[in-house]
């Protein structure tokens, strides 16, 4: 049989790996940040409706620049946006593809501030973009001064930083925003794929768009709004910077039956980001109740929250899942996530977790 080794590749693919998460058949899944709550029964008989009323058409290309969903989506965030200041995108990922597309490349070069989002050194490996980090500070915490000198020193033409951030789950002052955006030469993304699950008073950098044409905000459906099937995500930014974006687009990126659910998920807002308030509290609950075993808890804004620190997480990991239980063995060296899920699967990850760390193999392992 051929195998990938036998094949023309890329030199900069060899030895790659598709990114992903494990999807296993276990009882409890919190590792990938999902909403745990799906649409009610009324929703999901719209959406059904929907579909049913866009197969009628399906032997037509969708509408190119889906103009009808980024106005829905410009209402949703509000802020004085319109559909011209929105683009849309099968999820987040796609956003941040065009992103690069437009504004990346060979000879040019992505900055962002690690630990961070792991698929950002992919999207700059694809449209051939240098990628350049800068460490965070050791709560997680953007040093703005020392993130300015490294944008004087590194002259990117793309900075990604997200807040809250995957995996720690900081969020970053618009002030910081602000300094980052003046220094930058290039474009600066905030990505804000957890922004609903904040706490009271943290603001979104979508305050700040008006005056600063260089300047995006990315979000996404998948997380708040239960959507994650459905693969929507989104950016705000200055009509121009859209423009940009829908010079890269492929071709009638969006279906028709995407673009015709994800209107039905924003005519629904109150009920589909019903569940947020819940994951909040399960997020803050469950912090306190690692911190309370002497566990390190990261300071969270998402609706997952970074623990550790163990010797050997993968061991710890491991026997989470032998227990049924699949959380997310990503970040920093030592740290593990866990998604807030329903009050059902948070007490079955805190019983597995007691288990593991009271088991021998395992504790012996641990700092």
């Amino acid at each position: 049989m051929t195998s990938l080794a036998d094949l023309p590749l890329r030199p900069e693919l060899v030895g790659e790996q598709p990114y992903g998460a494990p999807q296993l058949d276990v009882p409890v899944r919190l590792n990938v940040n999902e909403n745990p709550y799906g649409p009610s029964e009324a929703v999901v008989a719209q959406i059904a409706a929907a579909v049913a009323e866009t197969a009628r058409d399906l032997n037509r290309y969708p509408e190119r620049d889906a103009v009808a969903l980024r106005a829905d989506l410009a209402a949703y965030l509000g802020h004085g946006l319109t559909a011209d200041h929105v683009w849309a995108a099968n999820g987040s990922n796609e956003v941040m593809l065009h992103v690069l597309q437009a504004f990346a490349g060979p000879g040019r070069t992505v900055l962002s501030f690690a630990p961070t989002y792991s698929m950002y050194p992919e999207y700059a490996r694809d449209t051939h973009s240098g990628f350049v980090t800068f460490p965070r500070a050791d709560d997680f915490t953007v040093d703005v001064e020392q993130a300015v000198a490294a944008i004087e020193q590194t002259r990117p033409d793309v900075v990604l930083v997200t807040s809250p951030n995957n995996p720690t789950g900081t969020a970053l002052p618009l002030e910081a925003v602000v300094a980052l955006v003046d220094a930058s030469p290039g474009v600066v993304v905030v990505d804000e794929a957890y922004q609903e699950f904040v706490r009271t008073g943290t603001p979104s950098a979508l305050e700040l768009l008006p005056g600063r044409p260089r300047l995006a905000v990315s979000r996404t459906m998948s997380k708040a709004f239960a959507f994650a099937g459905g693969r929507l995500g989104y950016l705000a930014a200055d009509p121009a910077f859209v423009d940009a974006l829908r010079v890269v687009r492929l071709p009638y990126h969006l279906s028709a039956v995407t673009q015709a659910v994800a209107r039905v998920a924003l005519a629904n807002a109150p009920e589909m980001l019903a569940a947020v308030d819940r994951l909040r509290q399960a997020r803050d609950g469950v912090a306190a109740w690692l911190a309370g075993r002497g566990l390190e808890v990261a300071d969270s804004d998402a609706n997952f929250v970074l623990f550790g620190r163990f010797a050997d997480r993968h061991a710890v990991w491991q026997g989470l899942l032998d227990r049924g239980v699949l959380i997310r063995e990503v970040g920093p060296a030592g740290w593990l996530r866990v998604s807030a899920g329903t009050p059902e699967e948070m007490d079955a990850f805190q019983q597995a977790l007691d288990e593991v760390l009271t088991d021998d193999d395992v504790s012996a392992r641990m700092p």
